[in-house]
C-alpha cells in the first residue's frame, strides 16, 4: 500500500504552520537536553496553560471537575498531565506516553583525574550507543550537583557561545592501523570515553612546587570552586550528563528536516505535550505521561515500571469518584493508549536491514508500530486488530497522514518501548510516533511534517478514542 507524501497537503503558505511548530520544537530540544530540564520546562509551560499541581489541589480540598487541568511530577524526572473529561474516570482514560531520557554519557561519581598533564572526566555511557560516534565532538555538560546541605546547583556548560566545550579525543589516522582492524563495537571501548576538560596547570608557590602533583586537576578543581562552589567530593552526589553541544538546526536545502540531539524520544514527548494542550476537554479524561529510564529498560523509581504511575492514578480516582480496587481496575481496563515513541526511518544508504513494504519513511506522516521487540516479537506489546481498526478510523476522520512500520527486517535487530509496561493494566496500547534517521546517534534527523502530523494524530486520538 503506497502512502502519499504528507507534504502534498501543505503546499504554499500551508506549510507555514508546519514550520512554525517545528521552530517551537527546535527551541525545546536545544535547551532541554536532560530529563530534568524537560520536566522543568514543560511544568512551566503547563502552569502558563492553567494546569495545577494535583497534590496541592487535593491538600487544599479543591474540587476536581470536568475541564480541570492537573499535573503531577516525580523526583523532577517524570511528569503526568491530566485534562478531566466529561465522562467519569471509570469510563477510561486516553493516554499518551513518551520518555524524556536519551542516550548520553554520564559522569561517574569519582570522575576527575590527571594523566600526562591533562585533566579528564571518567564516564559511563547510558542507553544504546555506537561508542565511536561520540568521539571528536564538542560536548556540553548538563545536570545538577547536590551539596551535603541539600543545596542544588544546576550545571549547564557548553551551550553559550562564550562557554567552553569538552570532548573525547581519538587516535590520529596515521597511527590507527591496528585500531581500524577492530570491529566497530570495539574501536572505542567504554572505558575510553573519557572527556578532556583541561590542560592548564595551577601554579603553586615556589615553596610548594617540588611537592606539587596533578596541578592541572588542581586547577580545574579551583575553577569549579570559584565558579560553581563545587568541591571534588560533591561529584559523589551529582548527576551530570555529557551531551552534544549546540542547538538543533534546520536540515537540507529545503529546510524540511531538523537535526538535533534527543529526537528519541523528545520529538514524541513534545508533540504529545502540545496535543494535550490543544485537544481541550474531551469525552474521556486525557493524560500525557512523560517518563525517564526508557533507554535502560524503564527501571527505577522514575521509569515506567515504577509504582508512581499507579499511585498518581489512585490519587486522582480517590479525589473524584472514590478509590476502590474494582473502580481502579475498571478505569484501567477501559483505557486506551498511544505509546508515543519513535520508529526507524528508511535509509537508502542501508537498505539491507529494512523491509520496504513495512518500514517508515521520512515525510509520510505519523508512524504506527503494531509491535516492536526482537527475535519473534520478544518483549513487545502486540496491538490488537480491533484497536488498530479504531486508530485507522480516527486518523482517516481527521485526515491525519499516517503509515505503519516494523523496526527493521525480522532478525535484523529490534527494540522496545513503554507499551508493554502499560499493556499490563489490560488497556489497549499501540506504539505511535515519528520516524528518525540516525537514531541513537549524537545528532538525529526527523521530518518537520512528520512531527506536525504526529501532533495532529495525538490530538485526534485524545478527542475520539
Amino acid at each position: 500500500m503506497e502512502k502519499k507524501n504528507a507534504w502534498e497537503k501543505y503546499q504554499g503558505n500551508k506549510k507555514d504552520k508546519v514550520f512554525a511548530f517545528a521552530q517551537d520544537y527546535k527551541t525545546f530540544i536545544s535547551t532541554c537536553k536532560t530529563e530534568r530540564e524537560c520536566v522543568t520546562e514543560l511544568i512551566a509551560q503547563a502552569k502558563e496553560a492553567g494546569f495545577k499541581d494535583l497534590k496541592q489541589v487535593i491538600e487544599k480540598g479543591k474540587k476536581i471537575k470536568e475541564g480541570s487541568k492537573l499535573y503531577v511530577q516525580n523526583m523532577g524526572k517524570v511528569l503526568i498531565l491530566f485534562v478531566m473529561g466529561k465522562k467519569p474516570l471509570t469510563a477510561g482514560v486516553n493516554f499518551l506516553g513518551a520518555h524524556v531520557d536519551s542516550p548520553r554519557l554520564d559522569i561517574k561519581q569519582n570522575p576527575l583525574y590527571e594523566d600526562s598533564e591533562l585533566a579528564l572526566l571518567d564516564t559511563h555511557y547510558y542507553g544504546g550507543v555506537k561508542k565511536y560516534q561520540w568521539v571528536t565532538l564538542p560536548l556540553a555538560l548538563h545536570g545538577v550537583v547536590v551539596k551535603k546541605d541539600g543545596t542544588v546547583i544546576p550545571i549547564t556548560i557548553g551551550e553559550k557561545e562564550e562557554d567552553p566545550v569538552f570532548g573525547i579525543t581519538d587516535l590520529l589516522i596515521h597511527l590507527s592501523a591496528e585500531q581500524l582492524e577492530k570491529k566497530a563495537a570495539k574501536v572505542i571501548e567504554g572505558e575510553s570515553l573519557d572527556i578532556l576538560v583541561g590542560s592548564l596547570p595551577g601554579f603553586p608557590s615556589e615553596k610548594e612546587k617540588e611537592k606539587a602533583k596533578d596541578t592541572v586537576k588542581a586547577n580545574v578543581l579551583q575553577l569549579l570552586k570559584e565558579q560553581y562552589n563545587i568541591e571534588e567530593d560533591d561529584f559523589l552526589s551529582a548527576e551530570i550528563e555529557a551531551v552534544p553541544a549546540g542547538a538543533a538546526r534546520d536540515f537540507g536545502f529545503d529546510r524540511s528536516m531538523v537535526t538535533g540531539y534527543g529526537h528519541d524520544d523528545r520529538v514524541c514527548a513534545y508533540s504529545s505535550f502540545a496535543a494535550i494542550l490543544e485537544a481541550g476537554v474531551c469525552d474521556k479524561t486525557s493524560a500525557c505521561i512523560l517518563v525517564d529510564k526508557e533507554e535502560i529498560g524503564s527501571v527505577g523509581a522514575t521509569g515506567m515500571d515504577s509504582k508512581f504511575f499507579e499511585y498518581a492514578m489512585a490519587e486522582l480516582l480517590e479525589a473524584t469518584e472514590g478509590f476502590s480496587q474494582i473502580a481502579f481496575n475498571r478505569m484501567m481496563s477501559a483505557s486506551n493508549m498511544i505509546s508515543s515513541d519513535v520508529s526507524a526511518a528508511y535509509d537508502p544508504l542501508y537498505p539491507a536491514v529494512m523491509e520496504k513494504k513495512n518500514t517508515a519513511y521520512l515525510g509520510k506522516g505519523f508512524v504506527f508500530n503494531k509491535y516492536t521487540g526482537r527475535k519473534g516479537k520478544g518483549m513487545s506489546n502486540d496491538a490488537n486488530p480491533e484497536f488498530i481498526a479504531l486508530i485507522r478510523k480516527i486518523m482517516d476522520k481527521h485526515e491525519v497522514s499516517f503509515q505503519t512500520a516494523e523496526l527493521g527486517k525480522v532478525d535484523a535487530g529490534g527494540g522496545g518501548t513503554i507499551a508493554s509496561e502499560m499493556a499490563k493494566y489490560n488497556m489497549q496500547v499501540i506504539d505511535g510516533g515519528v520516524a528518525v534517521l540516525n537514531m541513537h546517534a549524537p545528532w538525529e534527523i526527523i521530518s518537520k511534517v512528520d512531527l506536525y502530523e504526529a501532533k495532529r494524530g495525538y490530538v485526534a486520538f485524545l478527542k475520539e478514542a
